[in-house]
């Protein structure tokens, strides 16, 4: 009898570290197939899931974090090695399983991203991030991220372009329209278009940047037909800046407009130089370009920015409303009203676009734009 128990108790011992043992090397293996699988994405994640990634890939193969922390000028040493040091403590099959997790959800939201993303227009491609369509007279362009809050990705940019050059020249619609998907109008750049890994890497994102930009609003400054934007949310950086260039803004209630350049050790664009200060004034420009001050949609409504303001549990109706009626006008006279209206500054407009992006160029290759940077991407990680 007791030989018997002994037996159960050896053979029940013998199963469980049986089965310890297949998890553990599932997990392993899952863990494996987690790092091959992040090249399956479309788009690098941005700054802040990157920062999760390697804290919890270190923390899972090395443990708690080791050495002191980089010098001031490290930037992106000492971002490391805060993230790392932020899942101190953490077992290492705990953050194997975390790294598997973040992997996976991002290939589901890739997979969302690719599905949403799409162009039913002959000639245009379709482009992560956005979503182009014609419907009747009026050419739609939507910023189809709201998991990023429609951050735009240099790809974005490059599609976007595409499309305000497509649409302006498209016979068969007579206005354009921009809107977005979520609660997020456009939360601006998204900041994986500065992940930098070298001080090369710096000269050439700035290089690559200034071209890609300069193409985008100029784009918008060359647009030969009625522009309108219809803001459902918070809009910050370059889709605020661009909206001078808009012929009719319709903004939610709950929308806001944020311009932060100087915080983060940047400068305007969008042409904004020139167009915020022929809207609002000298002072009141320089209130948002210069020192940052976010304007409800009510102030962006005052300050000539904004067009007309909507309740926003009528917003999408109500602004629907007046889209149609203004594709129902007749096509030749919105074109060449369009031209005549913007003719008067399209010089200007071009010239403030060359001198803002030249002047981008220089402050993404600053030491204070990188210092900048990074006290923001710290005060995100905490």
């Amino acid at each position: 009898m007791l030989r018997s128990i002994q037996r159960q108790l050896i053979t029940g011992h013998a199963s469980k570290l049986s089965s310890l043992a297949i998890r553990c090397f599932s997990v392993s293996a899952d863990f494996e197939a987690a790092q091959k699988n992040l090249k399956k994405l479309s788009e690098e994640p941005d700054v802040q899931t990157k920062l999760k990634m390697y804290s919890l890939f270190k923390q899972a193969t090395q443990g708690d974090v080791t050495g002191s922390r980089p010098g001031m000028m490290d930037f992106a040493g000492r971002a490391k090695y805060d993230a790392w040091k932020s899942v101190q403590g953490t077992p290492k099959d705990k953050a194997q399983h975390l790294y598997i997790e973040l992997v996976n959800s991002l290939l589901k939201e890739d997979e969302k991203v690719a599905a949403s993303s799409q162009s039913s227009i002959e000639g245009l491609g379709g482009v992560n991030g956005l979503s182009i369509s014609v419907e009747g007279n009026i050419f739609r362009i939507r910023l189809n991220r709201p998991e990023k809050f429609n951050a735009l990705t240099w790809d974005m940019y490059r599609g976007l372009t595409e499309a305000l050059n497509f649409a302006s020249k498209d016979k068969k619609t007579r206005l354009t329209v921009i809107s977005a998907a979520g609660n997020y109008y456009c939360s601006g750049n998204d900041l994986s278009n500065f992940a930098v890994k070298t001080p090369e890497d710096v000269k050439e994102i700035a290089k690559a940047g200034e071209k890609v930009l300069n193409a985008y609003v100029k784009a918008y400054v060359e647009h030969d037909k009625p522009l309108i934007g219809l803001i459902n949310g918070p809009a910050i950086g370059i889709s605020v800046t661009v909206l001078g260039l808009f012929d009719s803004v319709i903004a939610s209630d709950k929308a806001t407009f944020h311009t932060p350049f100087t915080s983060l050790g940047q400068s305007a664009e969008g042409c904004s130089s020139l167009t915020f200060p022929l809207l609002m004034g000298h002072s009141k420009a320089a209130e948002v370009l210069l020192f940052g001050k976010k304007l409800t949609a009510n102030e962006a409504f005052d300050r000539g920015l904004v067009t007309e303001v909507i309740p926003d549990k009528s917003f999408a109706v109500e602004a629907e409303k007046r889209v149609a009626a203004y594709s129902e006008l007749p096509p030749e006279s919105l074109r060449l009203n369009k031209i005549l209206l913007r003719d008067i500054n399209r010089e200007a407009l071009h010239k403030a676009n060359n001198l803002e992006c030249k002047l981008l160029h220089d402050r993404w290759q600053s030491a204070e734009c990188a210092a900048a940077l990074q006290k923001f991407m710290t005060r995100k990680n905490k």
